[in-house]
């Protein structure tokens, strides 16, 4: 079992900055590959970046690449999204998901998932 509870979320100008944490219970996150999604109000959620389980890879959506960070901290047992250069289209609830598999999280795929955090980003 991984539970995973978000923070980080608020209200920022656009092209500001903010950085997302998501801390995870459990003595077996090192072994799970973590995902950021993303859903917009009358949208379905999407995948937003996901980093394995090391940290050896990592992979974005088009739409946030350049822009936003996905790394992790096995020792804490946290992975972050640092998200840069804000536009008002990405504001959404955030979530972080956690699934064995790199590929099936990128499908959105998981059973693990957290509560959300609210991003809004202003023009």
């Amino acid at each position: 079992q991984v539970q995973l509870v978000e923070s980080g979320g608020g209200l920022v100008q656009a092209g500001g900055s903010l950085r997302l944490s998501c801390a995870a219970s459990g003595r077996t996150f090192s072994s799970y590959a973590m995902g950021w999604f993303r859903q917009a109000p009358g949208k379905e959620r999407e995948f937003v970046a996901g980093i394995r389980w090391d940290g050896g890879s990592t992979y974005y959506a088009d739409s946030v690449k350049g822009r936003f960070t996905i790394s992790r901290d096995n020792a804490k047992n946290t992975v972050y999204l640092q998200m840069n250069s804000l536009k008002p289209g990405d504001t959404a609830v955030y979530y972080c998901a956690a699934q064995t598999s790199l590929a099936r999280l990128r499908s959105g795929d998981s059973n693990y998932w957290g509560q959300g955090t609210q991003v809004t980003v202003s023009s």
